[in-house]
């Protein structure tokens, strides 16, 4: 009796391994059983409810975003006064005009000198607010909502307020040099082109870096509390916990800080229109202020969307360098830890 039940279990055996492999019984996932048909319907329906969900909002994107985009590519290629069709076909004559027109190049410089200024100063100064309003400081909520209003006010209203603050003679900056006995400098602001791109960073300053110190306030209140108690139970100093725990755990924060100065510094328009329209001689003005100019005041649109094809490339090709080489550490550990919560 053992010899014949081993023999049947070595026939089942040898069955066994002779059917196909791969092969998926009638009530598996893979075959058309009820489980199979189950999942296809189930992964059916989430697939109509995605479609359902993202067609509105990837609607309005293509009519707000890449309709516009499309159509200043292809009014770029036009000498153009923006009435009528398009018509006068120029090909590329509006960019290689615009490479050589010295106040587009001047543009392409004075926003470089914003975004070294604002990555340099404007980011630092933000960064050491925040670590000492992250203290525990007497009426630090007040000074909190003190810093970030400047944010929340329009730059109609910013611009308007720091031109009052900066009229020649009669301003509260000259009267304020003068209490402190340094009224004989003669500093005109935003009248001299020599002093008018500083003394827009100034105001940039005081309206953006508010919206900086929140965010890397945010950061630090999410570093735990216990990898800074064990450091400085190691012995570490405050600038050794700042240097080697704190600045670190704080990267992913200041990366996407930085992008947004930089994007922000590259589209600047309505600040700059309001307080100098992009005077005194060019000196104030931007890559936007200069398509304006070119679209709304000069009626030569071709060009006008020239520039703003320039601009978009220029931010595109940023965005994209920065997040394959900066952002891309801080992208993946993204969607590691949601592929791990699934």
């Amino acid at each position: 009796m053992a010899h014949s039940a081993f023999k049947n279990s070595a026939v089942k055996d040898s069955a066994l391994e002779k059917r196909p492999a791969g092969k998926a019984t009638a009530a598996g996932p893979a075959g058309g059983g009820p489980r199979g048909r189950t999942a296809r319907r189930r992964r059916l329906v989430d697939s109509v409810t995605i479609a359902a969900f993202l067609s509105p909002a990837m609607l309005l994107f293509a009519l707000l975003v890449l309709v516009p985009i499309l159509y200043a590519l292809y009014t770029s290629l036009f000498k153009w006064g923006g009435f009528g069709a398009p018509e006068n076909f120029v090909g590329l004559e509006n960019f290689r005009t615009l490479f050589k027109d010295e106040v587009f190049l001047g543009d392409l410089w004075r926003g470089f000198v914003l975004i070294a200024l604002s990555v340099g100063i404007q980011l630092p100064f933000a960064l050491s607010m925040a670590v000492l309003l992250n203290q525990k400081l007497r009426g630090r909520a007040f000074y909190r909502l003190l810093f970030f209003a400047p944010y929340v006010l329009s730059e109609v209203i910013t611009g308007v307020l720091f031109t009052m603050i900066f009229a020649p003679d009669s301003g509260l900056a000259d009267h304020a040099l003068d209490l402190v006995g340094l009224g004989d400098l003669g500093i005109t602001w935003f009248a001299d082109s020599s002093t008018v791109l500083v003394t827009l960073f100034l105001v940039m300053t005081w309206k953006y870096f508010g919206f900086h110190m929140i965010l890397y306030m945010a950061g630090l209140q999410s570093i735990p509390r216990d990898v800074l108690e064990a450091a400085a139970i190691d012995g570490a100093s405050a600038w050794q916990r700042f240097r080697h725990v704190t600045l670190p755990l704080l990267g992913p924060t200041i990366r996407i800080s930085v992008f947004l100065s930089i994007i922000g510094a590259i589209q600047l328009f309505d600040l700059v229109w309001v307080i100098t329209a992009g005077g005194p001689v060019h000196a104030s003005e931007t890559m936007a202020i200069t398509m304006f100019q070119f679209g709304f005041k000069r009626y030569q649109v071709g060009y006008a969307s020239a520039i703003s094809v320039v601009m978009f490339l220029i931010c595109f090709v940023f965005a994209l360098v920065y997040q394959r080489y900066v952002l891309r550490r801080d992208l993946e550990g993204a969607v590691t830890s949601m592929r791990g919560r699934r």
